[in-house]
Order: structure tokens, then sequence, then C-alpha cells
């Protein structure tokens, strides 16, 4: 016969495994609960050092070939066909733009938060650009500042920023819902996966290849005023599909949009031996140049900027690529297969006169042949610093990447030397800015050209790396 008290006590311990059962299940649907309520919350990215380098290095490039190119023609843009050190520079930007929307809107916590998010930024991108490059600022040379509204220049490198960063983050915010978090097997499914992405990739390309080759490009007429007189020029054209200087589309939409008076007024094709005797390097327009050698042209202009989409389109691939592959050789096989295919596509269609490499009407080869060019030097930063762990190199491009904004305001546009300029001695050209590149490097080295150069990789990019690890360290960043 059964002892009561070992069955009441073995009916509590029963009664007991029963709570404790009911008390972890509580808890396992807690924590599904808070696991399924953790993507509306907001979680802080964690920086990816090869994107902050490889920004950091753009803006060194940047100052390197805006200040020193006057003296070196051939780090300078190409005056038409053809692409130097500079003309990597604008891609790179829109490049990094992608890889960076692409980590930044990974989770997105609510559509229409972040889509007035990117407005919002747009709009200060536009803000910016207009205000450095529409020619209010006459700095660093100039110490005067004001602009007539009839010749304000409304294109510009932040203005294309915003309209490609505007595109691809607008398409990636929208198409939320269709993306995967686990991809298919094959060497394709992160393309199909994302196939909105390229879809608007390739309704760019459409608008722009047809415009450019369909578009009929009447005569144009300009005036060029001097202080002794005001001349008429008239440019013959009458023509399509002409990627010439004188009668391309990308020049006849921006002379229709934006008028002509609002153009950029001194174009990289002046450099041209059509126009100057001091090809490559910039000089007094011949007697004898064509008319159009004396006409204004937008680099940043409307037509080559929705191309320019493909760049932000290509740089988001990349960014996705680093979200979904997890191992290095993984997110590398896809990284530098597609950079390769982008140049081989872009060295057949230059070579063979289909489509010349060309950064002032920002060509389909130009996008292809730059984009797989970042493709590589990207995943070059990624084995040297994320791979290897050869960090400390690159830290002070790093530092450069994460203030990049304050870094192109200040040194890439000049503010920061136009206001060390302000305060001259009896002349404006007495001032420490001069002093120092005179003195300290052009005397020294007996030589303008190379004191110039060192000028700008010692006391400019060196400064600015310097700057910027100050910065990091005190925890100031300055972002849109």
């Amino acid at each position: 016969m059964a002892d009561p008290e070992k069955i009441e006590e073995g009916l509590a311990h029963e009664e007991n495994m029963e709570k404790k059962g009911d008390k972890l299940v509580e808890q396992q649907q807690q924590q599904q609960l808070q696991e399924q309520q953790q993507p509306l919350v907001k979680q802080k990215t964690k920086r990816v050092a090869t994107l902050d380098a490889f920004r950091g290095l753009t803006i060194v490039l940047m100052i390197l070939v805006d200040d020193a190119g006057g003296s070196y023609a051939r780090i300078d843009h190409s005056p038409w066909n053809g692409c130097t050190l500079a003309d990597f520079v604008m891609p790179f930007f829109l490049f990094i733009v992608g890889v960076a929307i692409a980590l930044a809107l990974k989770k997105i916590p609510k559509i229409m938060d972040a889509i007035k998010k990117i407005c919002l930024r747009t709009l200060k991108l536009l803000f910016w650009g207009v205000l450095l490059q529409g020619g209010y600022s006459h700095a660093p040379n100039d110490l005067v500042y004001g602009v007539d509204m009839k010749l304000i220049r409304w294109c510009g490198i932040l203005q294309r920023i915003a309209l490609v960063y505007f595109i691809v983050a607008v398409i990636e915010t929208l198409t939320t819902k269709h993306r995967p978090t686990v991809l298919e097997p094959g060497y394709s499914s992160i393309f199909t996966a994302y196939c909105w992405q390229w879809l608007g990739g390739f309704v760019a390309f459409v608008i722009y290849m047809t415009t450019t080759y369909s578009l009929y490009v009447p005569d144009w007429s300009f005036v060029v005023s001097t202080d002794s007189k005001t001349t008429q020029y008239t440019v013959k054209c009458g023509m399509r599909g002409h990627l010439g200087p004188a009668c391309n589309a990308v020049g006849y939409v921006d002379r229709e949009v934006w008028g002509i008076n609002h153009l950029y007024m001194y174009p990289v094709w002046q450099r041209l031996k059509a126009c100057t005797h001091s090809f490559p390097s910039s000089g007094e327009i011949r007697e004898d140049a064509p008319s159009w050698c004396r006409a204004p042209f937008e680099p940043e202009g409307l037509l080559s900027s929705i191309l320019a989409i493909l760049s932000g389109t290509i740089g988001i691939h990349y960014g996705h690529v680093l979200i979904h592959f997890k191992g290095h050789s993984e997110r590398l096989k896809q990284w530098v297969s597609i950079a390769l295919g982008l140049l081989i596509v872009a060295i057949i269609l230059h070579f063979t006169d289909a489509i010349p490499i060309n950064k002032q009407l920002y060509s389909f080869s130009y996008v292809c042949f730059t984009a797989g060019a970042a493709g590589i030097v990207f995943s070059v930063f990624y084995i040297l610093i994320d791979v290897w762990g050869w960090r400390t190199p690159f830290l002070f491009l790093e530092w450069i990447g994460m203030n990049a904004m304050l870094i192109y305001v200040l040194g890439a546009q000049g503010i920061l030397p136009a206001f060390v300029n302000g305060w001259y001695y009896k002349s404006t050209n007495n001032t420490l800015v001069f002093w120092i590149q005179k003195h300290v490097f052009n005397n020294v080295w007996k030589s303008e050209r190379l004191g110039t150069l060192l000028y700008v990789i010692f006391a400019e990019i060196t400064f600015y790396g310097v700057l910027s690890g100050i910065l990091h360290k005190l925890g100031i960043y300055w972002k849109l």
C-alpha cells in the first residue's frame, strides 16, 4: 500500500514542474515577441572600415587633382575622350553612395519615415551643392563673394550625388518587402533577388542612350563678354548622335533645361589641341580655334547625371554582396568577377570606337570602366584591411572618410584656405597660405610644379588627415 505522504510529495513535485514548464513557455513566448519586434528598433550599424578608407581615398584624390592638376595636366580631367586620375573621383563617390545605401537601409523600421529622411538629405545635398559650386564664393584665391543670379551654376558634384542618392535610395526603400533574407544557390541569385534595383539602372541606361543617339541637335549660339567688347558665336550642328564637344545631346539638353548662362564657364575641352597651343595644359584660346572652344559646358549636367544612376546601382550591388555573403572568398569572387566584366566591356567599347570613354558625357563605357576600377580598388582595400588586418597604414584615409563631408567643404572647396587667406598683410597676395607654398615648397625645390605637388601632399592632405584624426578622437563628425 502506497505511503500517503509520498503521494502528496509526488503530486506537489508534478505541480511544481508544471509551473516551471508554464513559466518556461511564457519566457519563450516573450523572447519570440521581442525578436519579432526587434526589427522595428533601429540598430546602431557597425562602420565598415574598408568603405571609410575608400571614401577617404576619394577625397584625397579630389584634393590632389583639384589643387595639383593645374601643374600636372596628365592627372587633371581628360579634355575629352580618355580617362585620367581626376576622372575617377566622381564615379568613385557614386559607387560609395551605393554601397552606403545598401548598408544603411538593410533594416527599415517604417518606409514613410525612411522616405522623409531620404528627401531631407537630398535637399541638404542640393543646398550645399548650389552654395559651394554655384559661384557664390570665389575663394580661396579671390576674397570676394556673391553671384549674379543670371549666371549662377545650378549643377555640380553634390547635386549629382543628390540625384543618384535619391533615386537609388527610394528604390531600395520601396522594394524592402521584396528583399530576401536568404539567397537561393547560384551565382546569379544576388542579381535576381534585387532585380528592381537593376531595373532602375537599366531604365536610366535606356533614357540616356536613346536621348544621346536620337535627339536632334540644332545650331546654337552664345555670347562672350569682355571688358572691351561683346562677341556672339554660332556653332553649326544640325545632326544626331554626335559625341564630339560641339553637337552632343548632353550639352543640348543642359542648354535647353538650365540655360546656357547657368553652365560651367571653363570646360576642360578648352585644353584640347584644337583650342589651345598649350595642350594638354590650360592656355589662351587660339585665334583660329573653333567657336565652341569658348562656349560653356556642364560636366555634371542633367542627361549625364541620369546615366550616373547606374554607377550608384553598381555600388549598391557591392553593398548587397557584403550583406548576404559572410565569407571573404565568396564576397571577393562576386566583387572581382563583376569588376573584371565591366572593365572588359569598357575596353572593348572604347577601342572599337563604339562608345568612347568620356567623363564629360558620362558615357556608358566610362560608367563600366570607372565602376570596374572602383570594384577592384574596393576589393584590394577589403583584402588589406578586413582580411589581412592591415588597418593601421590606412587609418588616415579612414579618418578622412568618416568626416568626408567636412573635409570636402574645408579642403576640396577651399573654405579653410579662404579663411586663412582672409588674414593678409598689406596685400591679398601676402597670406600665410601663399607664403608657405612659395617659401617652404617652391623656393626650396626650385620648381613651381614640383613645389605645388609637394605642398598639396604634405601641407594640405597631411593636414586634413591629422585634423580628421583629432576630430575622430573627439567624436566630432559632420553628417548630412
